[in-house]
């Protein structure tokens, strides 16, 4: 340590300043500095203090607010939506607790983590703190005065409701955004192979007529030999003589390309169909 005049000093008193140098990082301004009796002690508390900045700053990092969270239950990176419920009487939490777990199937669901009756404690924050994309869902209450400064310090989500429905519904929206989508097929039309042209550098033209329904340029197709199917694509060209057309009907002759795929022979029937996607019900 040198003082302000430059000079090495071993001690710094009250109202003194210095420059202190031979730390291993740049402390941010307003660093508070404790002088110990050894290197040992001075290590053990840089390592608490260095763990509690680190346990913080994941804390605040793996937060979400509710909009956040069903943003990424959008995109498919929750199965699983961890909530503390509070409310103003017991009845109406159990009617909470059972109509939120009635929601809940073997895709996805609602963990309770904590349920009480009264408002929310920092008790609630720290569990809501500690589990990652957890919330705390609030009936007839409110966070007031030092629960609400410490929720915005821990960046914890506290959503409230004055009416049971809502909170139901709005939990049931959000689970249903978790849940895979029932994928339905269409079929639009079989067309059977006549006759097979391989174009050097192009692929296999398939010679077709189509059977059933509609054959579509761009539609996912099977194509099955003796009724076993034997590859799954996209119908990558269809033509109608020389001409590039975007559907045949029943009837007509045509040729069919597919996308990366060449191994077709005469005999094999192409099956197109269309997926349909539903959203599912709770």
């Amino acid at each position: 340590m040198t003082d302000d005049q430059g000079k090495s000093i071993q001690n710094l008193k009250p109202s003194m300043v210095a420059l202190i140098t031979g730390l291993n990082e740049v402390p941010p301004a307003g660093s508070v500095l404790i002088g110990v009796e050894n290197d040992s002690i001075a290590r053990l508390q840089a390592q608490k203090r260095a763990t509690y900045l680190r346990q913080k700053a994941l804390s605040k990092s793996t937060k979400v607010s509710f909009d956040e969270l069903s943003e990424m239950v959008a995109n498919k990176e929750l199965k699983n939506i961890p909530v503390v419920i509070k409310a103003d009487t017991q009845g109406s939490l159990e009617a909470i607790k059972n109509s939120l777990l009635e929601l809940n199937n073997e895709e996805v669901a609602i963990q309770v983590i904590h349920s009480g009756v009264g408002g929310i404690t920092e008790n609630d924050l720290s569990l809501v703190s500690s589990s990652e994309h957890a919330v705390i869902l609030g009936f007839n209450i409110r966070p007031t005065g030092n629960v609400k400064n410490k929720a915005k310090e821990y960046n914890v989500s506290i959503k409230t409701y004055t009416v049971i429905y809502a909170l139901i519904e709005e939990m049931r929206s959000l689970l249903l955004g978790l849940m895979s989508p029932i994928i339905e097929e269409e079929h639009t039309g079989q067309a059977e192979v006549r006759e097979t042209f391989n174009i050097p550098k192009v692929g296999t033209i398939a010679g077709c007529v189509v059977s059933d329904g509609v054959i579509a340029r761009g539609i996912k197709a099977r194509l099955i030999r003796d009724g076993v199917v034997i590859h799954t694509g996209e119908i990558l060209s269809l033509k109608r003589f020389k001409d590039d057309v975007k559907e045949v009907s029943k009837g007509y002759e045509c040729g069919i390309m597919l996308d990366n795929y060449n191994e077709i022979k005469v005999g094999d029937v192409f099956e197109t169909y269309k997926e349909i996607h539903k959203k599912r019900t709770l």
